[in-house]
């Protein structure tokens, strides 16, 4: 049996978490678990679905949702930038996507969970984390990486505006709040290049299993 490893990355928006939970995941061979794609698919849903009650449509879709599937989609559109902020700081929707990263974090002892609440509540206990990680990064570099991801599709500033904006959202929300858990390492993306980081992260996860 393959000893368990459970981690926690969380961060702000466009702070290269995505991007440091994957390269560590597929180091460790651990399963990525991306909760922000599952609130930008319950975007996407709403936006073209138009449901009259939201949650109990939710509820019906995430009752046995296919996560590998919704993986493959493309979720980062301006459209969907713009509705998952207000859509996250609803509780019941909150309630549906923890229940759902519960289910699948229980399936797994090898898991990298990614999102914004992770260490401070889904990872908190029943299973708890082994090791969070905290990413942050300068407006300026996460607005440049967010503008050349979308193709430069809309102007760095308003990309710049909307970064700053679900940032704000996320730390101020009244349910599960973006924070960083004191024993949460700080990983400074704009600081470390991609080889920096993954050195960062490694040291930090070989030093508490050794």
């Amino acid at each position: 049996m393959k000893k368990s490893l459970i981690i926690a990355c969380d961060g702000e928006a466009a702070s290269g978490k995505s991007t440091g939970a994957k390269l560590i995941s597929k180091k460790y061979k651990l399963l990525l678990i991306n909760s922000g794609l599952l609130y930008r698919y319950a975007s996407k849903i709403v936006i073209e679905n138009k449901p009259k009650k939201i949650i109990p449509y939710l509820k019906k879709k995430f009752k046995n949702l296919n996560y590998k599937k919704i993986s493959k989609l493309n979720l980062h559109t301006q459209k969907i930038d713009e509705h998952v902020g207000p859509l996250a700081k609803i509780k019941k929707v909150r309630l549906i996507m923890k229940k759902t990263q519960k289910k699948l974090i229980k399936k797994n002892v090898r898991i990298c969970v990614e999102g914004r609440d992770i260490a401070s509540e889904i990872l908190k206990k029943n299973p708890k984390y082994d090791i969070a990680f905290y990413f942050k990064c300068s407006l300026n570099k996460a607005s440049y990486r967010r503008w050349v991801d979308q193709k430069k599709r809309i102007s760095l500033r308003e990309v710049k505006s909307l970064l700053k904006k679900r940032t704000n959202m996320d730390k101020k929300r009244s349910h599960n709040p973006l924070k960083k858990v004191k024993d949460a390492i700080l990983i400074r993306t704009d600081i470390l290049n991609k080889k920096m980081m993954i050195k960062k992260m490694s040291e930090a996860i070989n030093k508490k299993f050794s």
